[in-house]
């Protein structure tokens, strides 16, 4: 009997690594992939050094974002400030490296936020099909029919101006595409044969939606998420520019644009660092997402 046991459980076990050694090959492989591609490398490091930034802003700033210094104003670029001073005396390369954990603020909460919604409207819709599809399909498509930016306009002017209120109207904004594509490729899996299988031995919609069916459109989802984190940037730069999103003195990049474009003509490093900043993060997460979608591609996995 124990010899037995420990068949079973050394099988057991062996059927368990099994899968997580392969995926965790998979994601070398895409990695890998991932590197070998300029464009996408080079989105690969803008992230990575977004993110070191972002943990590291205080050492990496070197002067205070908030200090104020009225006898150096508009001081050009130089080696005590790098990127030079705004009109209040304020380092600008400190608040751009300070800025960049608002950016990665605005990123992950969006991400977690317009993810799940996405995937659950879209793979719901897409596997009852009928009434349900129609209703979900149809409040979607009233989200889709208005620009993401005058959308996030009209929440935040309801909840007032604030950056976690400019997070929830950007996630509120965001989901739709997601869920779009969810639903096409929920379509497209639950005809199979697997599915079938699942409903015959009793699988519940939603065991077999959360266990068979999302799995298959993550790839796809994860694709739309990256290229759609640059809308969400402009976004989030947008509202800050137009001071509904991080209100002063926070080191918001578009607050910062709207700040300096009174001295811009004069004084061009104002907006110039900040809108490299948006433009290097934005191409960035462009440039990954179509990597990604090179690498999930079946046809580039069959080749590897």
């Amino acid at each position: 009997m124990s010899m037995s046991h420990q068949t079973a459980r050394s099988s057991t076990s062996a059927t368990t690594a099994r899968p997580r050694s392969q995926s965790v090959q998979t994601a070398i492989n895409i990695l890998t992939f991932l590197l070998k591609s300029p464009t996408s490398a080079f989105g690969i490091v803008v992230l990575a050094l977004l993110i070191l930034t972002a943990i590291f802003a205080p050492l990496i700033a070197g002067h205070d974002p908030y200090m104020q210094n009225l006898e150096n104003t508009l001081s050009p670029p130089s080696a005590a400030h790098f990127f030079g001073t705004d009109e209040l005396g304020r380092d600008i390369f400190a608040r751009i490296v300070h800025g960049s954990r608002i950016t990665l603020t605005i990123i992950f909460l969006v991400t977690i936020t317009v993810g799940p919604i996405g995937l659950f409207v879209g793979t719901v819709a897409g596997y009852f099909g009928g009434k349900t599809d129609v209703v979900l399909m149809r409040v979607t498509d009233i989200f889709l029919s208005f620009p993401s930016l005058i959308l996030s306009l009209a929440f935040v002017a309801a909840l007032g101006p604030s950056l976690n209120n400019a997070i929830i109207a950007i996630s509120l904004t965001a989901w739709p595409p997601i869920a779009r594509l969810a639903r096409a490729e929920t379509m497209t899996f639950r005809g199979a044969d697997y599915i079938s299988a699942a409903r015959l031995q009793g699988a519940s919609p939603a065991r077999i939606i959360w266990k068979s069916i999302v799995p298959m459109c993550l790839p796809s989802v994860l694709i739309r998420l990256t290229l759609n984190m640059a809308t969400v940037i402009l976004t989030a730069a947008g509202l800050g520019f137009l001071g509904l999103g991080a209100q002063p003195p926070m080191p918001e990049w578009g607050a910062m644009i709207a700040t300096g474009r009174r001295y811009m003509i004069d004084s061009w490093w104002l907006v110039t660092f900040p809108g490299l900043a948006i433009l290097c993060v934005s191409l960035a997460f462009n440039l990954l997402g179509d990597g990604l979608r090179d690498a999930l591609d079946p046809k580039q996995m069959t080749k590897r």
